[in-house]
């Protein structure tokens, strides 16, 4: 799967009024897992706790798939049926959400590559639902060209909650710094039972190898009921 999506694009599934001129409706103010249900119905998982009810849009514009999501949104004072908050959607962005690669052993660096980026410690950097989001940084000159990314988990059984982000650029290694956003469902990582234990991300970055924990449980299961960044947005073509 590929995605290119130009950084602070209007390109999103938008509710917004084409003359409207409010600024704060063109910056995410969430960051969430479309969750569809019956039918083409949908939800909005907040956080690990928090289930948000579209009342204005009746199906995902997504289709079956769960993906996590940029989205604004407003509360409004309607009927939650069930979940915590009902809420005005005026757009929704989803992100390239992929699951844990497989481990391909000598072949990891020539598939997945070695090429360096810079970790963003930023509010969409985070380890929450069942998944890592990560935005990151590196060098993008060709737009035709996608760049792979990709999370690899550690294959040693005494580390069962590190993982390691991929990079292969292709060759496209020369143009500006630009940012990207992905995230990776951890399902196949080990049960935590019930446990917040700490999850290692590590990665080759432009000064070298760096690492950093993240607060990790593996995800509770979240049953949808029956209904009647500064801004950052992708700038990479990735896949």
């Amino acid at each position: 799967m590929t995605l290119s999506v130009v950084c602070v694009a209007l390109a999103f599934q938008s509710c917004l009024d084409d003359d409207d001129t409010d600024w704060d409706l063109r910056y995410p103010n969430a960051l969430v897992t479309v969750k569809p249900i019956s039918g083409n119905a949908f939800f909005l998982q907040l956080d690990d706790k928090t289930t948000l009810l579209p009342t204005n849009m009746t199906s995902s514009p997504f289709g079956s798939k769960e993906v996590r999501a940029l989205v604004n949104y407003k509360e409004v004072d309607k009927p939650s049926e069930g979940y915590s908050k009902a809420v005005h959607i005026n757009w929704i962005d989803s992100l390239l959400t992929k699951a844990i690669a497989p481990d391909l052993g000598a072949e990891n660096d020539e598939i997945y590559g070695t090429d360096p980026v810079e970790i963003v410690n930023d509010w969409v950097t985070i380890a929450e639902d069942g998944y890592l989001t990560l935005r990151f940084r590196t060098i993008f000159g060709n737009t035709n060209k996608a760049h792979f990314v990709n999370l690899l988990a550690s294959t040693d059984p005494t580390k069962p909650y590190e993982v390691e982000f991929r990079h292969n650029a292709y060759g496209d290694i020369h143009g500006r710094e630009v940012d990207g956003l992905v995230a990776f469902n951890l399902s196949s990582l080990p049960d935590t039972e019930g446990k917040t234990v700490k999850l290692k991300l590590k990665w080759k970055s432009f000064s070298g190898d760096k690492s950093v924990e993240f607060d990790y449980a593996t995800r509770k299961s979240t049953v949808g009921k029956s209904s009647s960044i500064a801004a950052v947005r992708n700038a990479l073509n990735l896949k």
